[in-house]
Formats: C-alpha cells, structure tokens, sequence
C-alpha cells in the first residue's frame, strides 16, 4: 500500500538519549530491546471509516515522537503499520451509507494519507492492509488448528465453521499467558472483550475469551476461499501476521491507543507466540483516549473533530500538534475548542522568541540538552514545552539551534518553507 513522504528531520548537533518508555506489560519504565542499533516498531493502524478525528492522531504523534527520540539518538526505525480494510465496523457504515465497502476504504486511507503528511508524521516503511494478505492469515490460521491451537464452531447462518483460538490450549503449549501483555483481572477481560468485538457468551466456544480467527462467508459479506473455508479474517490474528512478516518476532515496541490492550493486544500477541514460539514484541506501549463533550471520543457517539476539517479551516498543523503535545501521551484527557487557539498562540509566542534579541539569552546548548532529557523520560512532551516556554520567553543564544532541535524533536516548525 502506497505511504506518504515522509517530513524533514534536521540533524541536531551532540548526542540523544534512548528513551525510557512504559511498558504496559510490566507496569515499568524500560529500555526496550534494539538490536543492532535498529528499533522495530508495529502500531495498529486505522479501521477506514471516519478517518482521521484527534484521537487517531494523538496515538499516531505519540508514535512519531517516539521515533523522533530514536533517531536522535542515533538509532535506525523501521515502522510498520497495518490498514483494517476488511471488519464489521467498515461493513456497517457501508451499508449505512450505501457505499461499497471497498470505496468507502479506499477514500477514508487516501484522507489518512493526505492528513499524516501535512500534520509531519513520518511514515511507515511497511504500510499494508489486510486485503493484501488475506492467503498469508489464512494459512497462520490453518497451521493454528493444526498444531492444537484453534477448533471449529458450527455456524446457524453458514455453510462453514467459524474457527476460534483455544487460549487454554495455548496457555498450556506455547509460551504466551493470559495477561502477559493485558493487566486485567477475568471480570475485566470478559466485559472488554463483549464491548471491543468480541463474543464471550457464543456458544460452542471452549472459552469465553476465545478469540474469532476465521469467519465463515455469510451471505451479503465479502470472503475469499482459503484452506481453511471460504471467510474472512478475524481482527486480532490479521495484526499478528502482518507485524511479524514486515519485523519478525520479538521487535521492539508493538503500539496503539490504550483501548487496544485488551482483547487485541492481548491475544496478537497470543497468536503470534503460538505460531513462532517466541513473543511478539519486547514492550507494549500505549496512548491514552482523547475525549470530547464529555465523553471519550469515538466513532460510535460520533463526537468527532476532524484533522482535516482543522487543517481546511486555516489551523497551522504544527499548532495542532502543539495541542496534543501538551499532553503526555499517556494520559487521558479532553478536547476543548479553545485549545487550538491556546496552541496557535503558544507557536506564536515561540515565533516571537526566536527574534528575540537578549543581554540575558538562555544557551541553546542547554536548551536542547534538557529537551533531550525530557523526551528520555517516557517522551514527556509537557515538559518539554514548558522548557521552550521559558527559554524563548527570555530570548536564546543561538535561535537556529532551537529551530531545528523543534523540528527534529517535536515536528514542530517555526520557519515554515513557503
């Protein structure tokens, strides 16, 4: 799947830190595993419907910025990220609308490409949706049920079986655990897993956790034949090929919103250990929930703020990036229309600073040297800020430094090229 180009990254003089970055599977700030001075990062990418609302690109800077903290310290990405072109959500509104599924996802990623590059978000290496690998999941699915791993659920409305991942079986042969990644009790996972795609109380399943690996076709729904029937995909286990055959096993950091973590997380990595016997990912990293009106933003309430309707009513991208930097990314936390102009006024502010002439001019080298600091320390943007808030408040010695040390660090632009 074609990508988008990529933005400009300075070279900023001295030496970057590695971060530190939270790993939800421990609970503990830790340097993920690089090998060879490469990081390898997988992060879930969009369903195309509704694309792309402040929440996508909260998660997605998130990821930027961790990249960006990589580079500049001297370390090799590559990014992969996934397209979700086939699942009941896109059906849904398709039939909604009365648009062809196919269109309608073909749109709403071309409006994903269009939004990341003018926000600055580098891009992925691998960019790949589901459609594209629809051979290489089924056979991940067959080799499942042929080691153990998988068993067949009749169906009332078709003519195949759905066939479901056996999480006890896994439990007991592979490596994978029931919350390796996921720190949830039961009572939580079964109340996730029924409001995030799942169906714990079908019957037939040997587990209520089980997770669907292939749907049998049913009528109306799009599915291709394979050697496990004619389907489609289930959500988790189209993560777990598509990550492992662009990074291989065991990459560094696997990544999305904090909704992800349970099932999807959970049990990508599940699928993924029980088919290559080693885990999927060295950390599991997460963004929190941008919420809106109250209530977290989602597709499914339908309070929604558009990038692109931000970007087409004048805002500047990088005072957009500006007000989801201001949170850490972490952190839960809600939208209010005022914070682009708080955001805009900030750019302005540091525009201004950078002009600044001082007898009292803050040292650009230390400047950076605690920009650095901050972004070692789990990508703490907030903090950041505040430095760049003083600093250009007073005037700094050196203006080019910090110009590019914004950019390269923060993808934020304070010279913008015409």
């Amino acid at each position: 799947m074609r990508t988008w180009t990529p933005p400009e990254i300075p070279a900023v003089p001295g030496e970057g830190i590695v971060p530190k970055l939270f790993n939800t599977a421990t609970g503990r700030l830790e340097h993920p595993a690089i090998a060879d001075g490469k990081a390898l990062l997988y992060v879930c990418g969009i369903t195309p419907y509704d694309a792309t609302h402040l929440g996508h690109a909260f998660t997605y800077l998130a990821f930027d910025i961790m990249q960006r903290a990589w580079r500049d310290a001297g370390i090799e990405t590559v990014y992969a990220q996934n397209i979700t072109d086939i699942d009941d959500p896109l059906l849904e509104r398709a039939e909604a609308t009365g648009v062809d599924w196919r269109s309608l996802a073909e749109d709403q990623i071309g409006l994903f490409r269009s939004d990341m590059y003018r926000m600055g978000m580098i891009p992925p290496e691998h960019y790949i949706a589901v459609t594209e690998h629809i051979d290489e999941i089924a056979q991940a699915v067959l080799e499942l049920r042929e080691r153990g791993f998988a068993y067949a659920v009749p169906t009332a409305d078709a003519e195949g079986e759905d066939i479901y991942f056996d999480s006890a079986a896994a439990e007991r042969d592979s490596q994978w655990r029931l919350g390796d990644v996921a720190p949830y009790d039961q009572a939580t996972m079964l109340q996730l897993s029924a409001e995030r795609g799942g169906d714990p109380e079908r019957p037939g399943k040997r587990g209520a956790l089980d997770p669907l690996l292939w749907r049998a076709a049913r009528d109306g729904e799009p599915s291709w034949e394979s050697p496990v029937g004619q389907g489609r995909p289930g959500w988790h286990i189209e993560c777990s090929v598509i990550a492992t055959g662009a990074l291989g096993g065991a990459f560094t950091v696997q990544g999305g919103g904090s909704d992800l973590i349970f099932p999807h997380h959970e049990y990508t990595a599940a699928h993924a250990t029980a088919l290559s016997g080693t885990p999927l990912a060295h950390a599991y990293c997460h963004a929190g929930l941008v919420g809106y009106q109250g209530h977290k933003m989602s597709k499914s309430r339908g309070n929604l703020v558009f990038v692109s309707k931000l970007l087409d009513g004048g805002a500047c991208p990088s005072a957009i990036r500006l007000g989801l930097l201001a949170h850490h990314y972490r952190s839960e936390w809600e939208w209010n229309d005022a914070d682009l102009d708080t955001a805009t006024r900030r750019l302005d502010a540091w525009k201004a600073g950078l002009a600044r002439h001082s007898d009292d001019a803050v040292s650009s080298a230390t400047v950076v040297q605690q920009l650095r600091a901050a972004l070692a320390n789990d990508l703490d943007t907030p903090v950041m800020l505040a430095t760049l808030d003083a600093a250009l408040d007073r005037g700094v010695d050196d203006p080019a430094l910090i110009d590019a040390a914004v950019q390269a660090l923060l993808g934020v632009e304070l010279n913008p090229k015409a």
